[in-house]
């Protein structure tokens, strides 16, 4: 019925038998020559909730374009529920991306469709059965609050609003794996908390979550695993990291260190 995404070898296994996210000896040269990821090994398990910090260039968003398909690695492999995504051809791009949401710092919402109507329109371009989509629409837009302005326009909405349609949208899918990258940049505090409490709601029915930030306050007070990049490298794998702050400036400090990095020194 829905064709290559049936297949096999395109099925997600999230048994929790093998990691949700498996990243090997991965390298990622872009065209200009530039490397942007060196040698990064990772592994996230199905459930988890992970923060991705670094600072502008340090390879978090390379990261996340590798793991849903975005781009291919240079040299390594990337695996999401078993699926080794450098195996996928392009035309099998759209139906992994049933399973793995992605939410932008941007929104990029669709002006002229209503907010219902943008979470449906994910729904549409993958083939759902059209007497599906009302009641998944209705379901997801209820999970972030806005039932009650599913008719209203982007324009019509608050950032804060606009983030959480987009976030709808991301999971109307039913995803099994939550890439999110910065998705409170532009919002004030009390949206960025609204939509950070989305996201734990989503990682506690089971979805593996996955946030790149600039936001210290938000790692501060949410206490996950935090994955560090510094120039293209994973430079540490913290079980529980905050920032704090010093005569020096901010920097991560950890409760509890999961994985030491050496290669390259914060």
């Amino acid at each position: 019925m829905f064709g290559l995404f049936n297949r096999p070898e395109l099925e997600l296994d999230t048994s929790g038998n093998v990691p949700m996210v498996d990243i090997c000896e991965l390298d990622l040269v872009y065209e200009n020559g530039h490397q942007a990821l060196h040698q990064v090994n990772l592994q996230i398990q199905k459930g988890e909730f992970v923060f991705l910090v670094g600072t502008t260039g340090s390879g978090k968003s390379s990261l996340l374009k590798l793991l849903y398909r975005e781009l291919r690695p240079s040299s390594g492999n990337v695996l999401v529920g078993g699926l080794d995504l450098g195996d996928l051809a392009r035309n099998e791009v759209p139906y992994l991306r049933r399973s793995v949401g992605v939410i932008f710092q941007d929104f990029r919402l669709l002006g002229n469709k209503t907010a219902a109507e943008n979470v449906a329109y994910a729904l549409e371009i993958t083939g759902t059965a059209k007497r599906k989509i009302p009641s998944r629409v209705a379901q997801v837009l209820e999970l972030v609050g806005l039932s009650d302005k599913a008719k209203r326009l982007p324009s019509q909405l608050s950032g804060g609003e606009q983030q959480r349609v987009a976030i709808a949208r991301s999971l109307v899918n039913q995803p099994s794996l939550l890439l999110a990258d910065e998705p409170t940049g532009n919002l004030d505090p009390d949206s960025t908390w609204d939509i950070m409490q989305i996201l734990s709601r989503v990682q506690n029915a089971g979805t593996t979550v996955v946030v790149a930030t600039h936001n210290q306050q938000v790692v501060d007070l949410m206490r996950k695993r935090v994955l560090v990049m510094k120039r293209g490298h994973l430079v540490h794998d913290l079980a529980r990291g905050a920032y704090r702050l010093d005569g020096r400036g901010s920097g991560l400090h950890v409760d509890q260190p999961s994985t030491p990095f050496s290669a390259v020194e914060l």
